[in-house]
């Protein structure tokens, strides 16, 4: 199949006009809507573009002691970028700032305008705690609170930190969805040990502060894995497993300051950078045509391809949009002619030295490849570099630089696709038309 350079030209007539429905603006299509499959694409800006939301958290290290508290300040600002990224939020900006006995953690979420659904966002902590009843005799009735089910009980040593991993089950024997929880090596001994000493007696789980359930330990648990049934409804249990699944913050944070935060850039600076793009593709495609004739032509049609694709995958994603990372993308265009260059002027060698015209087109596309494929690995490499996927201290960290490095990844892997694979189909097809 792919080796009929029509049937190619088929598909990628097909996978442009699908690229160009994806970027329409929102209001001119509605997604796309199959069965349980709903995908709606919207062009997402980052907080320089379009605002956002500004929140300021104070983590509470009343039980952590003093050696500790730099790593859990840490750790909690490691799991709230997790969950920022989890909901789809990206490139969020997560920093902390610490003074005297203050820890604070400051979160930039780009796009977000509403402060309430920023804060139901990342303010629920999942501090889950497995707390036993001080009085196995106590009584709990309608008027109980949740305060007197605080005082009535007390930490076993068992909290969300010791977790490995949360899913949503279905009970066997009801069907009602629930949440099944594995421990770490540490927090299965853990488990073990109080579920040894609690046989016969109800051992409480909280989440944030509230109860969710108290089973009665019916034999010691020594595998590590246990079940939280408290009634979810399924949409309830999956929230509650993704937010033990995105971590369970080490300390307790509260939100001090909201605010919304307006654009440093604008509208106007994406139009400067849309229309600087513009000119500066235009010269190109003007030069390819006059260096390159016919041949350009087709090189400029790929880019036109290059352009409606890449765009696509950035909405269909989708990836934040921030100043550099426009910058990126117009960089990532730039360079997918850059591979067209290479093999047009291979092509010229070839046809010097008295091949036939198809012949050396061929061996053309063939014999650039490695220098193409060798560029084009090393820019992925330094994309991946400023990405930063560990989180290493040591390199660059910053939400901007990142946006900056995925887009120009994604334009990178685009460029080869549409430079060898789209332009070489257009050349085959035009090429046999001719004949």
């Amino acid at each position: 199949m792919f080796k009929d350079p029509r049937r190619v030209f088929i598909i990628i007539l097909l996978l442009t006009i699908l690229a160009g429905y994806i970027d329409l603006p929102q209001m001119y299509h509605p997604g796309f809507h199959i069965g349980p499959f709903n995908k709606e694409f919207t062009t997402k800006f980052g907080l320089d573009l379009s605002g956002g939301t500004q929140l300021v958290l104070d983590a509470n290290m009343k039980d952590i002691g003093v050696a500790d508290r730099a790593s859990a300040l840490e750790s909690a600002k490691q799991v709230i970028e997790r969950r920022v990224n989890f909901f789809g939020v990206t490139e969020p900006v997560v920093q902390t700032a610490t003074s005297q006995n203050s820890y604070r953690i400051i979160v930039e979420l780009p796009g977000i305008s509403d402060v309430n659904q920023a804060i139901s966002l990342i303010g629920q902590t999942a501090q889950l705690d497995f707390r036993e009843y001080t009085d196995t005799n106590a009584s709990i009735s309608a008027t109980t609170t949740y305060a007197d089910l605080l005082a009535m009980t007390k930490p076993v040593g068992i909290t969300g930190k010791d977790l490995k991993r949360a899913q949503v089950t279905f009970d066997t024997t009801t069907g009602a969805p629930q949440v099944a929880i594995s421990f770490s090596s540490d927090g299965a001994k853990k488990f073990a040990e109080v579920t040894r000493r609690l046989v016969g007696k109800p051992l409480a789980i909280f989440l944030d502060n509230m109860p969710i359930t108290s089973p009665v330990v019916k034999q010691e648990i020594t595998d590590g894995q246990a079940v939280i049934n408290g009634q979810f409804t399924q949409d309830q249990a999956k929230a509650l497993a993704l937010q033990l699944n995105a971590g369970a913050l080490p300390v307790p944070v509260k939100v001090i300051q909201k605010e919304t935060v307006g654009a440093t850039l604008g509208q106007s600076s994406v139009t400067k950078s849309i229309t600087a793009g513009v000119v500066g593709l235009t010269i190109v495609a003007i030069f390819m045509i006059a260096q390159y004739g016919w041949l350009g032509l087709f090189a400029d049609m790929a880019l036109v391809v290059y352009g409606l694709l890449t765009f696509a995958i950035f909405r269909w994603i989708p990836i934040t949009l921030t100043l550099p990372g426009i910058a990126g993308f117009i960089l990532s265009m730039g360079m997918a002619v850059d591979s067209n260059i290479l093999i047009f002027e291979r092509f010229k060698e070839e046809k010097r030295a008295g091949r036939p015209w198809k012949v050396a087109m061929e061996l053309g596309f063939g014999r650039a490849w490695d220098s193409i494929r060798d560029a084009n690995f090393t820019t992925l490499i330094t994309c991946a570099i400023l990405y930063n996927p560990g989180n290493w201290q040591f390199l660059p960290s910053s939400g901007m630089v990142r946006g900056f490095a995925v887009t120009l990844f994604i334009g990178v892997l685009a460029s080869l696709f549409t430079g060898i694979v789209v332009t070489r189909t257009f050349i085959r097809v035009m090429y046999k038309e001719k004949q």
